[in-house]
């Protein structure tokens, strides 16, 4: 079974610091290359970084993108305060640019695209931020790549001792083991986020849009 050698973005924020976690301890994971514009402070022996000032410069890594087969796109900003034209500015155009120059370099890669529950595929409906999403995830799945899957979470547990933590989801931590049992459409660990990544990478999985739901399962199948 061939392993995971992973890119990962947006590691200097909550849900991607939870990813890497997972590609670190999880023994499906060969290698990863984290890229951020400020470094992350840890070292590891799977662990590579390259610091971009901008992260759209990923071509000017070239050949040395094409020993990894999984890209797990977890940079992204919050919607709030933002009109629809900056937020697709820092949404829609940078989550394709970037995917736009990582597929001419090596399209035998599956691109993981963390989204949001509630993202509107139709692009038509009242919640900018849900048009936008939409779109973004429409026209990823147009691109060339072996597979793409867009990953739609609600609230998120984070990972213990994770310093990248909003403070709604430190209290949502609080209340996670009172929550969880009662719906487990809503209540998610980043810990499954990763392992669901993972599994997809590896396996494959028959829908390219993932509901809380869907990122429960994989994230609970054996590898």
């Amino acid at each position: 079974m061939q392993k995971v050698k992973v890119i990962i973005t947006g590691t200097t924020g909550m849900v991607g610091e939870g990813v890497l976690q997972e590609c670190l301890t999880n023994p499906e994971v060969e290698s990863v290359l984290i890229v951020n514009r400020r470094e992350y402070p840890l070292q590891h022996p799977k662990l590579r970084q390259v610091i971009l000032p901008d992260i759209l410069e990923i071509d000017k890594l070239g050949n040395d993108l094409l020993d990894y087969n999984a890209c797990y796109f977890c940079a992204g900003v919050s919607s709030v305060g933002m009109d629809e034209e900056e937020y697709t500015k820092m949404t829609y155009d940078l989550t394709l640019s970037f995917a736009q120059k990582l597929v001419k370099i090596n399209s035998d890669i599956t691109f993981c695209y963390v989204s949001g529950s509630g993202t509107d595929s139709s692009e038509k409906g009242r919640s900018m931020w849900a048009r936008v999403k939409g779109k973004t995830e429409n026209d990823l799945m147009k691109l060339p790549f072996k597979a793409v899957y867009n990953f739609r979470p609600a609230f998120m547990r984070p990972t213990p001792g994770a310093k990248n933590v909003r403070p709604l989801f430190r209290f949502i931590t609080s209340l996670y083991p009172i929550l969880r049992p009662f719906s487990k459409t809503y209540f998610l660990t980043l810990e499954e986020v990763g392992k669901a990544m993972i599994t997809v990478s590896i396996h494959g999985y028959n829908k390219h849009i993932l509901e809380t739901q869907d990122i429960s399962f994989l994230a609970s199948k054996n590898l």
